[in-house]
């Protein structure tokens, strides 16, 4: 079989290419951006077609993938957790219409919030929607997760989550790969109101969903990535999940001498952990996120066997797992040596030398200088980063697209002049419907958009916005003539700050768009030319 070195992300890609996938609908987003990257730079799937461009947000992205299961084929959509918020209402009722073709919804996690606003755990949307879930625990299982999640979609004519967390996706290990097969046929549902979730039509399909759960729970108990592992000491059992298993196993490098029960696909295998719990005089769970299983078995109470995990401080509540907490939760003394802090120093982000937001935060500040400060609300984005020194320059970061709405709620509370900083991919993403809100009502707000023509934070993927700014703004009832737009460079300083003055105390909606590429990707762009040039 052919071996490949691959990162976790780069493994499930490769598994829906060779499991005959048709198209990967995703925004980028860390940690799950380099699934689509990968597929985008493979040659299978360009010489077979298959779709991989970005869509402009989570949202549209799981309605696509839907759209093309509908039609028969095999789809992947591809987001980090808190793009599972967003994509959250296709998602929820995906699992009422069921699947047609495949459909693998892919969910990177990140707990321990290495570059997220908070770690929440998929597994309880999976849960919540009513459908399988499979947490494979390395970059093996994880190739092995597409192939199982799409045949079991379309066994069971159900969405599959695929949850992963940081560490696996962005560590590499060896993975056998399978012979590939074809692309499914265009084939439309038997049913051809199956997808209408009229009331009558939602109800006779959420009974069908109820009715397919006894089959997901005995699927459990057969699945690959579930197994009830024997030991000899039974006065602890060990129930792990995921990556769990792994720094567990790094721990026991002879084998555990206690009962695992290996979890990665959900529900959880109810049989396998009825036995660990009768065999066992206390048991102890490692699942990487939030207490969800933890939470299952304690119920509202404790029950009469011994349960130790997050919910007790045996594990942290917060962060994630790595071998030494394992560890500890076991009572053993620390097997793997932490990296040494001391060797280099730690350096806080901060904006790339010649990055354009540093120019446009200049101008803003300079601009505000004279008014009370904390009147600037910001998004997500390198220009987050604008919350530090030397800056100082923002007062908010709560989601995708919040700065808008939250400046126009600040305005309608009294607040003004009030400015939103929002970047353009972000502005594609979720940012359009907050400023149309704002028109409507006409609102008293200063709407920044950080132009940098591209999706910069997560690497440089190509931004939605790209060349459409103005005629956006234009199409959603901005006046032309408070829609102005800038170089930021530090020649335009003194214009820059003349016209952010004069549309922080118009008496509605403005837009100003500072428009200057990504030093990195222009950078990339001038060395790509050179090296065209040789050619």
């Amino acid at each position: 079989m052919k071996r490949m070195l691959l990162l976790g992300d780069e493994a499930i890609a490769q598994g829906a290419l060779d499991a005959g996938l048709s198209g990967v609908y995703a925004y980028p987003g860390t940690p799950s951006t380099e699934i689509t990257e990968y597929i985008q730079r493979s040659n299978t799937a360009r010489e077979r077609n298959v779709h991989s461009d970005w869509s402009a947000n989570e949202k549209t992205a799981m309605e696509a993938a839907l759209g093309m299961s509908y039609a028969g084929k095999r789809a992947m959509a591809c987001m980090k957790h808190v793009g599972l918020n967003v994509a959250a209402d296709g998602f929820v009722n995906a699992g009422i219409t069921g699947a047609n073709g495949g459909l693998i919804v892919l969910v990177a996690d990140d707990p321990s919030m290495h570059s997220s606003q908070n770690e929440q755990d998929s597994r309880y949307y999976g849960k919540f929607a009513l459908i399988p879930v499979i947490e494979p625990a390395n970059q093996q299982e994880t190739y092995e997760a597409a192939w199982y999640g799409f045949e079991m979609s379309e066994k069971y004519g159900t969405p599959v989550m695929v949850r992963v967390t940081t560490r696996l996706a962005h560590s590499r290990a060896g993975v056998e790969l399978k012979e590939a097969i074809a692309e499914n046929e265009l084939t439309l549902p038997a049913d051809k109101r199956q997808f209408v979730l009229l009331p009558s039509i939602a109800r006779r399909n959420y009974q069908t969903l109820l009715g397919k759960q006894a089959a997901f729970e005995e699927e459990s108990e057969k699945s690959p990535f579930n197994a009830y592992i024997e030991g000899e000491d039974t006065s602890l059992g060990i129930i792990a999940c995921g990556i769990g298993y792994n720094y567990l196993m790094e721990n026991y490098p002879d084998g555990c001498p206690n009962p695992i029960v290996k979890v990665g696909q959900y529900p959880a295998p109810r049989n396998m952990i009825k036995r660990l719990l009768d065999e066992c005089d206390r048991v102890l769970i490692l699942e990487e996120g939030a207490p969800f299983l933890e939470e299952q078995l304690r119920g509202l109470m404790d029950a009469s066997f011994n349960i130790s995990g997050r919910l007790d401080g045996t594990v942290p509540r917060a962060g994630e797992l790595n071998p030494n907490i394992v560890a500890a939760s076991l009572g053993k003394s620390i097997q793997v040596t932490e990296a040494k802090s001391d060797i280099v120093m730690p350096r806080p982000p901060e904006l790339c030398t010649g990055c354009p937001h540093i120019d446009s935060y200049n101008a803003l500040n300079v601009a505000l200088a004279e008014l009370e400060p904390g009147r600037v609300f910001s998004d997500i984005g390198c220009y987050t980063l604008g919350a530090l020194e030397p800056f100082n320059a923002i007062n908010s970061c709560v989601d995708m697209g919040a700065s808008i709405t939250m400046a126009k709620g600040a305005a309608d509370a009294g607040l003004f002049p009030a400015v939103a900083v929002i970047g353009d991919s972000t502005f594609t993403h979720s940012g359009m419907t907050g400023l149309l809100d704002a028109i409507i009502e006409d609102s008293p707000i200063t709407v920044m958009i950080v132009d940098n023509e591209t999706t910069g934070m997560t690497g440089g993927q190509t931004s939605s916005a790209r060349g459409k700014l103005e005629d956006i703004c234009k199409g959603l009832g901005v006046p032309e003539d408070h829609i102005r737009v800038v170089e930021p460079l530090k020649k335009n300083h003194e214009d820059n700050v003349a016209m952010i003055k004069e549309e922080l105390f118009h008496k509605g909606v403005s837009v100003i768009i500072e428009r200057r590429e990504c030093i990195q990707t222009a950078v990339l762009s001038k060395k790509l030319a050179k090296e065209a040039a040789k050619k």
